[in-house]
């Protein structure tokens, strides 16, 4: 019995999904639970699971193909049921083949002069070839072997030239490759988000010397109790949230000539992935302690990257953090997450010498990049929350009241 594999429904809003790559084929057995293809719906890729021990009998959806929710991609027929139909067929006895009637001179001479007896035709009685039938045949071979030969010798012409000429484009090649779904979702998203919003990027440095020590004297209680590590990233996004709890405005979304500020902070999190870019969202951000922050982030970053993201986990972010740092990048200019008021961008950390109570001594500087929609707030109040960032940044132990 035939088992369909349909395309799934990864949210509400889906309308199609798209076969990345099969890793099986028509022919292959395959295990209930063994990953058969490859999917993605703007930014979720997903591997699809067989639902069923057997043979893919039929793919129905090509690579690259396009189809709503609920289509049937493939067949699996449980079993060895149409191996055993297969072998019975071939197995059937073919039409014996009609022996050819020649006459034993005319087959000797056939045979001298390599010639397949079945290429000939006899104009004998009953169809038997005669020797007439093989001294007619034989210039007939010659001028085909001619003919033959003057076609090899113009395929090889051909090829040279062919090869020749691929060798003098070889220098300037260009490589082509289709871009898949997510990738034109990306793009879409990012000339969407430049075209209809007025975006204005300025930059700070935190001196976060006092963070990465704090950071050193918490790691060792948060892995043993908690069984989590935190990162610089943790600190800043928690920074982030607070500092949108103090200017709401930047927590906004400019919405059909209306700005729509939110109450509640639902995190964005840019996660870099092998084919592209995901942000899952932390819903109610600033309800989490610094410890369940990082826990959260760590469990949406790793879905994210085995392309396990629900529809809804991307949906629905207030404010986004992005992180290049360990790209070695500095200062950088994010681009908004549309709609989105504001986007923070994080570069790489680097050791300066710094100026302490007129002591010089070494400091660990941390560049910060805001993006916002000069539509819905100026650069002042801008500068107002990308300092107060900076702030809980240079002033840790607040991160952790």
């Amino acid at each position: 019995m035939a088992v369909e594999v349909v395309m799934p429904k990864l949210g509400m809003s889906m309308k199609e999904g798209t076969v990345s790559v099969w890793n099986k084929e028509v022919g292959e057995t395959v295990n209930k639970g063994e990953s058969i293809a490859s999917i993605n719906s703007e930014k979720i890729e997903m591997e699809i699971e067989s639902p069923a021990e057997g043979t893919i009998l039929d793919i129905k959806v090509s690579e690259g193909e396009g189809v709503p929710p609920g289509t049937v991609i493939c067949y699996i027929v449980e079993g060895n049921e149409p191996v055993e139909e297969k072998k019975a067929r071939d197995n059937q006895s073919k039409p014996k083949k009609e022996r050819k009637k020649i006459s034993p001179v005319a087959r000797k001479m056939a045979n001298s002069a390599n010639l397949d007896i079945d290429t000939l035709v006899g104009t004998g009685p009953g169809g038997r070839i005669t020797k007439e039938d093989v001294l007619h045949a034989l210039p007939e071979r010659e001028e085909k072997k001619q003919e033959e030969k003057k076609q090899e010798e113009k395929k090889q012409e051909e090829k040279k030239q062919e090869e020749k000429k691929q060798e003098e484009k070889k220098q300037n090649e260009t490589e082509h490759q289709p871009i898949n779904m997510m990738r034109k979702t990306i793009a879409s998203r990012m000339m969407e988000s430049l075209q209809t919003s007025a975006q204005l990027t300025i930059t700070m440095k935190a001196d976060v010397t006092q963070l990465t020590n704090l950071q050193q004297q918490l790691n060792g209680t948060a892995i043993a109790r908690y069984d989590t590590k935190l990162t610089i990233t943790d600190f800043v996004a928690k920074a982030a949230i607070l500092s949108l709890l103090e200017h709401p405005a930047m927590n906004s979304q400019y919405h059909n000539g209306v700005v729509e500020t939110f109450e509640n902070v639902h995190l964005g999190i840019a996660a870099a992935l092998d084919n592209g870019l995901a942000v899952p969202v932390i819903q109610h951000a600033e309800r989490l302690t610094l410890i369940e922050l990082a826990k959260s982030i760590k469990f949406y970053g790793q879905k994210a990257r085995e392309g396990k993201l629900l529809h809804d986990e991307i949906q629905g972010s207030t404010f986004t953090l992005t992180n290049l740092g360990a790209y070695g990048v500095e200062h950088f200019t994010p681009i908004l997450n549309p709609p989105e008021a504001g986007i923070l961008g994080v570069g790489t950390m680097y050791d300066t010498p710094v100026y302490r109570d007129d002591e010089l001594c070494k400091g660990t500087i941390l560049p910060l990049s805001l993006t916002f929609d000069h539509r819905v707030l100026d650069g002042a109040p801008a500068s107002a929350f990308l300092s107060t960032v900076k702030a809980h940044l240079e002033e840790p132990i607040s991160t952790l009241l």
